[in-house]
């Protein structure tokens, strides 16, 4: 019998209420926190959804902030602080994704404003203690338990408005996170089980939504495919591929999911050979031999784009890109070494299929 290799394992607090019509929870919630004033945060995108959610509310609405941006701007996180001080905020809400998330992470971070999220895409970031802020072009990223949310309200009916092509890069970037875990640092068997869980739901459903964007059954497990990748993610930590994504989304604005889901099949392949276990696991999730080729065939099943230049970026800046990717490089299975790095990013840039 193989003998365990020793790990830690590090529980995270969190609430989660999950189910179709469970934002009608919201009000209760708030009355388990003790919350009388909430300031409601969402992007711009947002904003007929995040007005009924404080139309809901009534007089426990204190204001509206519409600004979140991706990869929070420090001058939008010092805005937002700057507005929960003067509405005396005692607790704040985030309707949306990922970018919306951070912006409540960012003010939790410098005050004891408990967050309540409320997901609407599958970024997973409202299970991390993971935050992140972009100054001066550069995105900086911390841990701190200070900015988790105390209650994520996880409703798949408000999934059903994202559009298809969006739900399907969102996934993907689901799926990375359960990727990353299984491999990272800290990684450990019992979040191993919930990250290949998650990249098995996520799988499942992603292509189901593609077809019917209001499939109620695939929305449902396609968030909670999100909520166990987000797990994942705040429990084992990062490693290469989330390295590259933060810096091709602080320093190119490249959108965030998608950035994402490009990516993934090439940090795969990258560490393919250095984490065998892991990328057995992930292909069994999967339902395919091997795990690199089988992201990409999934992304190509699902219509993303597939490849860095369709996003905008640049051949001339893949160099530049690969010195800041490994300057300060997080933990990884294989050696962080630039040429390879440059191989990596010359693949996702080109869309070439694994080898």
């Amino acid at each position: 019998m193989t003998r365990l290799k020793a790990f830690t394992y590090v529980g995270l607090p969190a609430r989660v209420v999950f189910g179709v019509g469970a934002l009608a929870q919201l009000p209760a919630e708030l009355d388990r926190l003790g919350a009388k004033r909430a300031l409601l945060l969402s992007t711009p995108e947002q904003s007929e959804a995040v007005r009924r959610v404080a139309a809901s509310l009534g007089d426990r609405a204190a204001g509206v902030y519409e600004k979140a941006a991706m990869h929070v701007p420090v001058e939008v996180a010092q805005d937002a602080r700057r507005v929960a001080r003067e509405l005396q905020a005692d607790v704040g809400i985030t309707v949306g994704g990922g970018s919306t998330t951070g912006l409540g992470k960012a003010i939790a971070l410098t005050s004891s404003l408990p967050i309540v999220a409320v997901p609407t895409t599958y970024a997973g970031s409202e299970m991390t203690p993971i935050y992140g802020l972009t100054e001066g072009g550069m995105k900086k990223t911390g841990r701190d338990v200070r900015v988790l949310p105390r209650t994520v309200i996880y409703d798949p009916a408000l999934t059903f408005s994202l559009p298809a092509a969006l739900s399907a890069a969102s996934g993907m970037n689901a799926i990375a996170h359960c990727v990353e875990a299984m491999y990272a640092q800290d990684a450990n068997p019992v979040i191993s089980m919930m990250a290949e869980e998650g990249i098995r739901a996520l799988a499942a459903a992603l292509p189901v939504i593609v077809r019917e964007p209001r499939n109620h059954k695939a929305r449902s497990e396609a968030l909670y495919g999100a909520w166990l990748a987000g797990i994942s993610l705040g429990s084992a930590g990062m490693a290469l591929h989330h390295k590259l994504c933060h810096t091709l989304g602080g320093t190119w604005n490249l959108p965030h999911a998608e950035t994402h889901a490009i990516v993934l099949p090439h940090a795969a392949r990258y560490n393919r050979d250095a984490a065998p276990g892991a990328m057995a696991r992930i292909a069994r999730a999967l339902g395919t031999k091997d795990a690199p080729t089988g992201l990409f065939d999934l992304e190509v099943k699902l219509g993303l784009k597939m490849k860095l230049a369709d996003l905008g970026m640049k051949a001339a800046d893949l160099e530049r890109a690969a010195d800041l990717a490994t300057q300060s490089p997080y933990p990884n299975p294989a050696p962080v070494e630039k040429a390879a790095v440059r191989a990596l990013l010359e693949a996702a840039y080109t869309g070439r299929r694994p080898a």
